[in-house]
């Protein structure tokens, strides 16, 4: 039960955290400007939110592929903070004044609009496609857990790369700080995922 509890606890400080970070973000970069379209905080918020809403979606579709208490503990912890996480973009997007989606390829705020070629519905780094999300869906038992696990393996690797991205461009501090949370969580899950596919007989696919 060690990775249960350790999820449960960086699960339960990423909400805190959340929360905390939920008031007014407009000009926090000191300047008192409101991000514009183009900026890296409004291309993070935007891509970040459809990252993030993937990884929802897989927890909740394994969550009822398997009855092993720790992977659908650990998929409702990432299901219900990365939700959280969604929201805020979404609702620091609408305090902005800004749109929600872009004309512009994702990651074009990293200046890598052209690193996912969005073929079968992977959009960024890290995204499964839609033949790998169907897939999921197919599985049961210890073959869901672990392709699951090493899906969202993928997944954090891909939503850790575009987090550093904005710690190092965006403005608004507390999307900085936001953005360095979901690196410093992300990273924590990426090795409980190995240690619980090692447990399984299996290891991450990259």
């Amino acid at each position: 039960m060690r990775h249960v509890g350790l999820i449960a606890g960086a699960a339960a400080a990423a909400l805190v955290a959340a929360g905390a970070i939920t008031y007014a973000v407009a000009g926090d970069d000191g300047s008192g400007r409101t991000p514009s379209a183009e900026s890296a905080d409004a291309g993070f918020a935007r891509d970040m939110a459809v990252h993030h809403q993937q990884a929802v979606e897989m927890s909740y579709v394994v969550r009822d592929r398997t009855k092993d208490e720790e992977v659908r503990r650990l998929a409702y912890d990432i299901a219900q903070t990365q939700a959280n996480q969604r929201g805020m973009m979404l609702g620091w997007l609408d305090l902005w004044g800004l749109p929600k989606v872009s004309s512009e390829p994702p990651m074009t705020w990293m200046d890598m609009g052209g690193m996912a070629s969005g073929k079968d519905g992977a959009l960024m780094p890290g995204m499964a496609t839609n033949s790998e999300m169907k897939k999921l869906g197919e599985l049961s038992g210890k073959q869901a857990e672990v392709f699951y696990l090493q899906l969202m393996t993928d997944h954090h690797k891909g939503g850790v790369h575009m987090a550093e991205g904005c710690v190092a461009r965006c403005r608004v501090g507390v999307e900085k700080r936001l953005a360095q949370g979901m690196v410093e969580a992300q990273q924590s899950e990426i090795s409980l995922m190995a240690d619980m596919l090692k447990e399984r007989g299996a290891t991450p696919r990259s």
